[in-house]
């Protein structure tokens, strides 16, 4: 079964906190932070997550209003026992959809082989690097997607 990939509603923090807990660690963000995620969702965010009875995926989207201006995606998170089965990927493409005409940037760290060939199989290219950004002195890589025309 292929889980449905829907708009975020308020009853999804509490998943959304534990789930980005258990994919990030110590870099997760905050139930603040999620909760500021939520109040901004009107202006420029979009958070999408995949429900097969609960959420196993989320992907977070800064979509500025100005059409010309990047979007970035912010997170995106599959639960552990859910990875490669292409939910990532069904985040992904969703995500990308509500891009169309944009650049996209990304960010990742630079050892995180299966997430970056996830997102070259969309088209994200390497635009540059952070050097030593994260703990323990890895790169951070940008990605950046433009839309084919």
């Amino acid at each position: 079964m292929r889980p449905a990939i829907r708009a975020v509603v308020a009853d999804d923090l509490p998943s959304l906190v534990a789930l980005d807990a258990v994919c990030f660690g110590a870099e997760a963000w905050s139930e603040i932070a999620w909760v500021d995620e939520f109040e901004r969702l009107s202006e420029d965010r979009v958070v999408l997550v995949a429900d097969e009875g609960a959420v196993v995926g989320f992907v977070v989207l800064l979509l500025p209003p100005v059409v010309e201006d990047v979007v970035e995606v912010l997170r995106i998170a599959v639960a552990p026992e859910e990875r490669r089965t292409g939910i990532g990927g069904q985040l992904m493409t969703i995500a990308l959809e509500r891009c169309a005409g944009r650049t996209v940037l990304l960010e990742v760290a630079a050892g995180n082989e299966s997430a970056r060939a996830l997102y070259a199989g969309f088209g994200f290219e390497e635009i540059s690097r952070r050097r030593g950004y994260y703990a323990g002195g890895e790169d951070a890589v940008i990605m950046r997607w433009r839309e084919e025309v």
